[in-house]
């Protein structure tokens, strides 16, 4: 594991994004895997500058998007869907069918073979080259709230309330459920960067790191990953005792 510490959040998403760009540019077919929230933002929009200044083609990229909620229209301004159209997709010249997003309409009884094609996917596309991931306040990657087991791959879960709270301005009207993939299937990815910014995290951030790996903290398991990097920025890292690194490699900046 690597522990990078950034200054500020801008900090955090351009070292994302010339991760992310590296890994485009140096792999004939790169796979990613993609998340939403707050904190990619910036990374979608320093990549979108990146793509408009001719420094990476998406032309032979694919994407595999972490999660969705579930039901709702790709049209919603709230999916997922909606804001990788709107940050990233729409706005560079990756090939549609190269475009992997949990079908948010797809019926109820057909879930479990929709979960499945998902994950086959993946498989077909020679697995995860670098997976992105988010870290929620109670430790979630992806939509794997606390307790899920680590050998779980894509499947609809149910919402915690807390989620729900901190996603939607109606929470009441919002999914209590949504299609994602497992800690297994994030896992198998062969790099994995994490980021996080704020104060908020902070005590995800130090529990993920320096705690006990254990399914109420899922991104406990990152530890086990051969290959993660840890990217925050100083508030995210502020319960971490960084003399301490665990073995682990730290770089402050």
């Amino acid at each position: 594991m690597k522990i990078e510490v950034r200054s500020s959040y801008e900090e955090v998403s351009r070292r994302a994004s010339r991760f992310v760009a590296s890994e485009i540019v140096s792999n004939p077919h790169p796979v990613l895997g993609l998340p939403t929230g707050n904190t990619p933002k910036l990374l979608y929009e320093l990549l979108v500058k990146y793509h408009d200044e001719g420094l990476i083609s998406f032309s032979e990229v694919e994407t595999f998007n972490l999660d969705e909620y579930y039901p709702i229209s790709g049209d919603d301004p709230r999916s997922f869907r909606h804001y990788m159209d709107k940050r990233l997709l729409d706005r560079v010249n990756i090939q549609e069918q190269n475009v992997h997003i949990f079908d948010g309409e797809a019926p109820r009884d057909e879930l479990d073979e929709h979960c499945n094609n998902y994950e086959e996917l993946i498989r077909d596309a020679g697995g995860i080259d670098l997976m992105v991931l988010g870290i929620g306040k109670n430790g979630h990657i992806g939509f794997n709230e606390p307790g899920v087991g680590f050998g779980s791959t894509s499947r609809l879960v149910q919402l915690k309330e807390s989620t729900r709270n901190r996603n939607f301005d109606e929470p009441a009207k919002a999914p209590d459920t949504a299609l994602t993939m497992g800690i297994k299937t994030i896992m198998n990815s062969s790099r994995i960067l994490l980021i996080a910014s704020g104060e908020e995290k902070a005590e995800a951030v130090k529990h993920s790191i320096r705690g006990e790996v254990r399914d109420d903290y899922p991104a406990s398991v990152l530890q086990l990953h051969p290959d993660v990097t840890f990217t925050l920025d100083r508030k995210a890292a502020g319960k971490l005792d960084l003399n301490q690194s665990g073995g682990q490699k730290v770089e402050i900046i």
